[in-house]
């Protein structure tokens, strides 16, 4: 005689054993999305207060830019400030003309408060890189030569011509660099491809750089 309550009994139980299993996996699956979940927000806590004295740093620059009226393109996202060929020299010169000197005796004073104004706005600003930029109009080593000519005219004259507070220390930031017709964005003589650019070089970048880098170099020895 077949003994069906048993039967039934172990279908019960077994039952009750996959259940169980089942909302073990959920239970797990559930506890890994919100770890990764946790993972990305902290990700974007630390992104956030990575970039925080860098956006300071240029909303300042933007703000005494527009408060004295000096007449430059700043880009809100990394604070490169672009100043118009026509302002500094005459088309084809690197000799800065006596507008331009004019010019840079007010914009200077007015940048370089901002960066050294507090410890941390110093601090984050490792560099100020003054490039010279042309259009891709003519030779493209004459063009090359001409926008380090230009980046170097502007620097001596910062260097040498100037005085204003805190000038030594500003001018250890700067390096003069010529990019010539290489950020052009026309094949022909777009006036405002002709400029001079001051960029920011930032620590919390560099860091995060080679931070990035250690990251990869040990990717790949341990997929070695």
């Amino acid at each position: 005689m077949t003994d069906f309550t048993t039967s039934g009994l172990d279908t019960d139980i077994s039952e009750e054993d996959d259940s169980s299993v089942y909302l073990s996996i959920g239970d797990l699956m559930s506890g890994l999305l919100m770890f990764f979940a946790l993972l990305f927000i902290t990700a974007l806590l630390q992104l956030a207060e990575k970039d925080e004295p860098k956006r300071v740093v240029i909303g300042n620059v933007v703000e005494a830019m527009q408060s004295k009226n000096i007449d430059v393109q700043v880009n809100p996202e990394n604070g490169d400030i672009s100043i118009r060929e026509s302002i500094l020299f005459d088309k084809g010169s690197a000799e800065l003309k006596l507008q331009g000197k004019a010019f840079l005796r007010d914009f200077i004073p007015a940048y370089s408060h901002v960066i050294l104004s507090k410890p941390e706005f110093d601090k984050e600003v490792s560099r100020v890189v003054i490039e010279g930029h042309t259009s891709s109009a003519g030779d493209y080593k004459d063009n090359m030569e001409l926008s380090l000519q230009r980046s170097a005219s502007v620097t001596r004259f910062i260097f040498n011509e100037m005085k204003f507070s805190k000038q030594e220390r500003f001018s250890r930031k700067i390096l003069a660099a010529g990019r010539g017709e290489i950020e052009a964005e026309e094949r022909y003589d777009k006036p405002s491809d002709r400029k001079v650019v001051f960029r920011f070089q930032f620590r919390s970048e560099e860091i995060g750089n080679k931070l990035g880098k250690n990251t990869s170099k040990n990717n790949q020895v341990s997929e070695k």
